[in-house]
């Protein structure tokens, strides 16, 4: 006869605890540290800064998807502009060319991924930002319509790393516990509290400075000096952010250099 205190096969051992429900701030901070994973962006391995940049921006093939879509839209409207009429009309340029073509340039990138089966979702991603903007300017008939999306991002990011360094769980902190396999514990550390403190805030900085100077040329029209701005202030201000964050991140986590051994005798 069977002993009636033994639990059936498979029934979780009722002296053993229950598994802990992971907090809201784990769970994000777990998401945060497999983005940064995926960009190549983890402390926990050694790496020089400039190939962890490089990474982070997707090589000459991320670059490219980046920078191309943006750069022929700018081009090519600037190229086709009217020239200025005596009623005051601020002048145009041929807004369904400049930018049929550039999402042409972003759907190839992707077409060319999905042949070579290479992950496709930066590529992707891009198109459908660059899709989306090119419908919404399309569906107003003004060009600097096309870098409304952009404006929402900007923001939306900005706010969300401020609010992070102000609140005390800095979005940098969190992605860094998770990726360094201490998870929140950094809170407690008072020098790596004020590290991602200050981090989150330049991230903020730059995506309100982008707002800020772009912002003013949206209102005024002129789209040439806005397109070309968005893209000085994209990849040549997040790439020096990107390795001062690195190695920031690097710094608040090194190890401690180890006491030599005692001599043998004493």
């Amino acid at each position: 006869m069977s002993d009636p205190t033994d639990a059936p096969a498979g029934a979780p051992d009722p002296q053993e605890p229950a598994p802990r429900e992971q907090s809201a701030s784990e769970l994000m901070g777990a998401a945060l540290g497999a983005a940064a994973r995926r960009a190549g962006l983890d402390p926990s391995k050694e790496a020089q800064t400039h190939h962890v940049v490089w990474a982070a921006m997707g090589g000459w093939r991320g670059v490219l998807e980046s920078v191309l879509p943006g750069l022929v839209f700018i081009v090519v409207y600037t190229l086709t502009m009217e020239p200025a009429t005596d009623d005051g009309r601020a002048p145009q340029g041929n807004l369904w060319l400049s930018l049929g073509l550039s999402v042409g340039v972003a759907a190839a990138f992707a077409i060319v991924r999905l042949i070579q089966r290479s992950p496709v979702s930066a590529a992707l991603g891009g198109l459908i930002a660059v899709a989306a903007a090119a419908a919404l300017a399309l569906l107003t008939g003004r060009a600097e319509t096309n870098f409304i999306p952009g404006f929402i991002t900007n923001a939306l990011y900005g706010t969300a790393f401020l609010v992070s360094a102000l609140i005390g769980w800095s979005l940098i902190g969190l992605a860094s516990g998770f990726l360094m396999g201490e998870g929140t514990a950094w809170r407690r550390d008072k020098r790596k509290r004020r590290v991602f403190l200050w981090l989150a805030i330049a991230w903020a900085a730059l995506f309100y400075a982008r707002l800020a100077v772009q912002f003013p040329l949206y209102l005024a029209g002129d789209v040439t000096a806005l397109g070309t701005l968005k893209l000085i202030m994209g990849l040549p201000l997040f790439a020096p952010l990107v390795a001062v964050t690195w190695l920031a991140v690097r710094a608040v986590y090194a190890k401690a250099p180890r006491e030599p051994e005692a001599a043998s005798g004493e």
